[in-house]
């Protein structure tokens, strides 16, 4: 299993150094590492960050964007078209540390494109901008390096414009670029009252599953709690279809401890993932899918009582 964790909940109990941080995951068990660009490398080349991960036994899974200061209002759909462009830029700069520093997958999060207020954005020129934008980006990223897209319903905009798994396949199916997929943030789909396993299961069977963000919450926010905490028969049934679909990129713990030791906290995701993991294969793909074929609610009311409480 290739697992990754939220670099940002160990940098303040490791004095934000990077290296301290890559001893911790190695110790614990991480195997893979996903850092957010530029925020994590500024002071690092990509020679840098593979000889660390190297000494750690760790492996660069890839790179996250983050966008600040001058985004604000928006990072590849801004209305001022120098801003726009200094987006794809960074994205371009993205990719080319990604390579590199020998990583796979570059994840963009547009955190401000969207709007606040009725008659504020031009949807359909926003649409459009966005398109060519991915487009561009997918092309300069091609042969060797995904581009994945994280949708999230709203925060910090009250409504993003990537919102969900409907318009993200929109986006998916009208680029049709090999390397552009799509990584499932599973807060992200409880705030959108999407039921994770859906949106697993269709961008699984069509290959364009490059990512998935692993934590939980109740829906009216990006809360990061521990995976399984707050609905683990929904996490159940996505790591299901995960399982099910074959699903061999790394998994994220998109998780934030704050009052709680990030160590710790990590250990348990690891512990929970692999405790469900072990009974979804103990009860058998095969057989899940014979009772999901039935469409019987008690049945599958039965499946989840075997899941969780070892009933027959």
């Amino acid at each position: 299993m290739k697992l990754a964790t939220r670099i940002n909940s160990f940098l303040p109990q490791s004095k934000n150094d990077l290296n301290t941080v890559f001893e911790k995951l190695n110790h614990i068990g991480i195997n893979y590492v996903d850092l957010n660009y530029p925020e994590h490398i500024e002071k690092f080349s990509p020679e840098d960050v593979s000889t660390m991960l190297s000494e750690n036994n760790l492996k660069l899974n890839g790179l996250a964007l983050r966008f600040k200061d001058d985004y604000i209002n928006g990072e590849l759909g801004n209305a001022e078209d120098s801003i726009a462009k200094s987006a794809v830029d960074l994205c371009r700069r993205a990719i080319d540390f990604c390579r590199q520093a020998n990583g796979k997958v570059v994840t963009i999060w547009l955190a401000h494109d969207g709007f606040d207020y009725s008659f504020q954005i031009n949807y359909e020129k926003v649409w459009n901008q966005l398109k060519k934008s991915f487009a561009d980006i997918a092309d300069y990223a091609t042969p060797d390096i995904k581009i994945s897209i994280e949708y999230k319903p709203f925060q910090p905009r009250a409504y993003a414009f990537i919102d969900g798994m409907g318009i993200t396949g929109m986006m998916l199916d009208e680029l049709n670029r090999p390397n552009l997929g799509v990584t499932l943030d599973y807060c992200h789909m409880l705030m959108k009252h999407e039921n994770p396993a859906f949106a697993a299961d269709i961008f699984g069977k069509r290959g364009q599953l490059f990512g998935v963000h692993l934590n939980d919450g109740y829906g009216l926010n990006d809360d990061g709690l521990m995976i399984g905490t707050a609905t683990p028969v929904k996490t159940f049934e996505f790591l299901y279809y995960l399982k099910k679909n074959d699903y061999d990129n790394v998994i994220y713990f998109d998780t934030f401890p704050v009052i709680e030791n990030a160590e710790e906290e990590c250990v348990q995701n690891i512990k929970t993932i692999k405790e469900f993991d072990k009974k979804i294969t103990e009860t058998g793909v095969a057989k899940i899918q014979q009772i999901i074929d039935q469409n019987d609610a008690i049945k599958a009311n039965e499946l989840v009582h075997k899941l969780l409480f070892g009933c027959k």
